[in-house]
């Protein structure tokens, strides 16, 4: 075991990052840094000081990272009009690697020589923990006590916790129905009664949005302005990146918008069911294509389009800090100068509908040559004829070629 001095742990407070700070104290004979990022998850992170102090960590770090998190890595994502599988929009996999530069940042301040993470050997965030440390820092070392320990329950975890005088919550002892990660952009479930494929999760379990049955019966119209392919104001009301997107999840929320069952395809081999609640990223999702609809170019679009899942399995896999993001991030920033101006939605049990968009600056829509009226020459249906015979020209030898056989 190589000797450590120091470890900057990713720390949220509850019983597996508590269990593990202790451990890492005893196995390893270390000093520990605790590190917790409040990126939206909603709840308080400040009893996360008074557990590590009580575990006697001398330096303990509780950084705000909900603006940093939206404008660097929501919303370059989102330009890219990103999802995973066609359905999975990447909260939890966008979180890391934010998580994981700041964590490096801390080990250069204090002086650590090591990082450690609370993410399992069977999930995504270990790769996606470890991948970016990496890449930051590629000569860092890595404690996975998950990969390290023989503590593989979660009666286990309580045990140690009990014999070595670690505090847990109550409400932790009686346990929580399902394993959730929650940031500005969505909350995500998995375990318990959702292990079972064909079991339809308790309403109960969702924490941010209504049923759709239950939503409201007259819908709500938005109003979301765009420049640069980033939103920047919400009905008229200029707001910051992190602003926006908890307006837009209370939205959803209130209008039953945003909820996902889905079984996934994990990095690491084996197939998952996770349930997800992204109320904003799915609004913000719908209204972006809607923008680009009009200011794109045909052709990039449709480049985009064919980029997008290599892209978003990048992400999901953990290689946001790989040079291959990097550079169609380069290309996706690029086509991204053009798509401002403003789009108009309507939200109704759980449906985003797109009612109006326009860009009185960079609109590619002409009425004057898309109209079904007269058009005033602006455009000679005589020339579709001469297209058309072109791009038939394949298949009229293909089929020239088949009767000759016959």
């Amino acid at each position: 075991m190589k000797k450590i001095n120091k470890v900057v742990l990713a720390f949220s407070g509850g019983l597996d990052t508590s269990v593990i700070l202790k451990w890492l104290q005893d196995t390893y004979q270390c000093e520990v840094v605790t590190f917790t990022a409040d990126i939206g998850q909603g709840e308080e992170v400040e009893p996360a000081r008074a557990k590590a102090k009580q575990l006697g960590v001398k330096e303990i770090y509780i950084d705000d990272l909900r603006e940093e998190f939206v404008r660097d890595f929501v919303f370059p994502m989102f330009r890219a009009n990103t999802i995973y599988e066609g359905e999975y929009l990447l909260g939890t996999s966008i979180a890391r690697p934010l998580i994981a530069k700041r964590q490096i940042e801390i080990a250069n301040e204090t002086g650590a020589d090591a990082v450690s993470h609370g993410a399992t050997g069977k999930g995504n965030d270990q790769v996606r923990f470890e991948l970016g440390y990496y890449a930051l820092q590629p000569d860092i070392h890595v404690i996975a006590p998950w990969r390290e320990w023989d503590l593989t329950s979660r009666e286990k975890l309580l045990l140690y916790a009990e014999q070595h005088g670690i505090p847990v919550e109550m409400k932790k002892k009686a346990g929580s129905p399902y394993s959730m990660d929650a940031n500005l952009l969505h909350i995500s479930y998995e375990g318990r009664i959702l292990e079972d494929p064909a079991a339809e999760p308790e309403d109960s379990m969702w924490r941010w949005s209504v049923s759709p049955e239950k939503a409201p019966d007259e819908p709500e119209y938005l109003d979301m302005e765009f420049k640069r392919g980033d939103v920047v104001a919400l009905n008229g009301n200029k707001l910051s990146p992190a602003s926006v997107l908890e307006k837009l999840n209370q939205l959803g929320g209130k209008h039953g918008i945003g909820r996902l069952d889905l079984v996934e395809n994990r990095y690491v081999g084996m197939k998952s069911r996770g349930c997800y609640e992204t109320p904003g990223g799915t609004i913000l999702l719908r209204a972006h294509r809607a923008m680009e609809s009009i200011t794109l170019d045909r052709e990039v679009a449709h480049l985009k389009d064919d980029l997008m899942p290599r892209y978003a399995a990048l992400i999901y896999n953990g290689y946001w800090w790989s040079p291959e993001r990097k550079m169609l991030q380069t290309m996706i920033d690029d086509s991204q100068g053009k798509v401002n101006g403003w789009v108009r939605l309507k939200l109704y049990k759980g449906n985003v509908i797109v009612v109006g968009r326009d860009s009185r600056t960079d609109s590619l829509f002409d009425p004057n040559i898309a109209t079904f009226e007269d058009d005033a020459g602006a455009y000679n249906q005589g020339d579709a004829a001469g297209f058309i015979k072109l791009n038939a020209l394949r298949l009229r030898i293909a089929a020239g070629v088949e009767r000759n056989k016959n």
